[in-house]
């Protein structure tokens, strides 16, 4: 008899284990981002605080450096989710893709570019770029697109009114201009930041707060990933939604601190600046939830850039529902 009951409560504990380890089953996720930027500051979060491991998730980011090697690595499945430029959905529906490419979290909702000038300016106005040197970015590209969407905005030709440069590659953008190439250059941060206190170029506008909202950064996947991993997908939604309420409502100091192992050789000052100056002007989406509004926003610029290949509809390639249902 003893025997017997020896044996049952093995029994038991083996399947309360069992049990327990199904229930805490961690699902890994493999992110590609395009680049790796201080722009991004609600992922880094949602990592830091733990917001994934909270759902059950292991997500391993990996940085691609480029919107067209992002969107191998997820047609290739070296991805199961990229963050990149909604534009990239599109061109791949353009190419007849089997297997569109669906927004389904948006993380940032302006342009992440600034206007350096290499003189300190009191006083800019846009005409003054006119007969100047622009160095710009890469062609095709959505920092291009707006860069070119802001000019006209501003009554700037930027094939007549000036000299464009767009040739640079995007990693050698920084180093073109601090040897010495053009007036003006449009710039990430935290790289325009660092010009400014190094006194190599002064920041005179703003490229996101000029072109209004878009889906500038979004989390994406394929159809066939969604459908047979749409549990995982709310998972990583919410935690990013969490991470986005979490940057609204603490200090510049407090987010800085906790992305600061992200940006090893950046230093906390440099990271508060730029977190302050993206929070202030609004580039952080406060939910996941992409806005139709923003999706016409973003191909009237490319349709003005002349690099849309089709109008694509908002329901055709954009899914609010985990969004919507995390943001509730």
């Amino acid at each position: 008899m003893k025997k017997w009951f020896v044996l049952l409560c093995v029994a038991f504990l083996f399947l309360f284990t069992f049990s327990a380890c199904s229930q805490n089953k961690t699902e890994t996720i493999k992110l590609a981002e395009v680049t790796h930027s201080i722009f991004y500051a609600p992922l880094y979060v949602a990592m830091a605080e733990g917001f994934f491991e909270d759902e059950g998730l292991n997500v391993e980011l990996t940085t691609t450096w480029g919107g067209d090697k992002t969107m191998t690595a997820l047609l290739s499945d070296g991805a199961d989710i990229a963050l990149v430029g909604s534009e990239t959905s599109i061109y791949v529906h353009a190419q007849g893709s089997k297997d569109p490419i669906i927004n389904f979290a948006q993380l940032t909702q302006t342009d992440g570019t600034f206007l350096v000038s290499r003189e300190k300016m009191d006083s800019f106005e846009w005409e003054q770029l006119k007969d100047s040197t622009f160095l710009g970015q890469r062609k095709g590209g959505m920092p291009q697109m707006v860069g070119e969407f802001v000019l006209k905005q501003h009554g700037i030709d930027p094939r007549a009114d000036l000299e464009l440069i767009q040739n640079v590659d995007f990693a050698n953008i920084p180093s073109a201009f601090a040897s010495g190439t053009g007036d003006f250059v449009q710039l990430f941060e935290p790289t325009a930041s660092i010009f400014e206190k190094e006194g190599t170029g002064y920041i005179v506008a703003s490229f996101g707060t000029e072109s209004g909202n878009v889906p500038y950064t979004t989390f994406m996947s394929k159809q066939s990933f969604l459908d047979e991993n749409e549990d995982a997908a709310k998972k990583f939604t919410a935690a990013i939604y969490r991470a986005q309420q979490w940057v609204q409502e603490k200090s510049v100091e407090e987010i800085a601190q906790a992305i600061a192992p992200q940006f090893e050789d950046t230093e906390l000052e440099i990271i508060e600046t730029v977190v302050e100056r993206y929070k202030d002007q609004g580039s952080f989406s406060t939910d996941p939830i992409l806005g139709e509004d923003e999706w016409n926003n973003l191909q009237d610029i490319m349709d003005e850039a002349g690099e849309l290949p089709m109008r694509v509809d908002y329901e055709t390639l954009v899914n609010t529902s985990y969004a919507e249902e995390v943001a509730k």
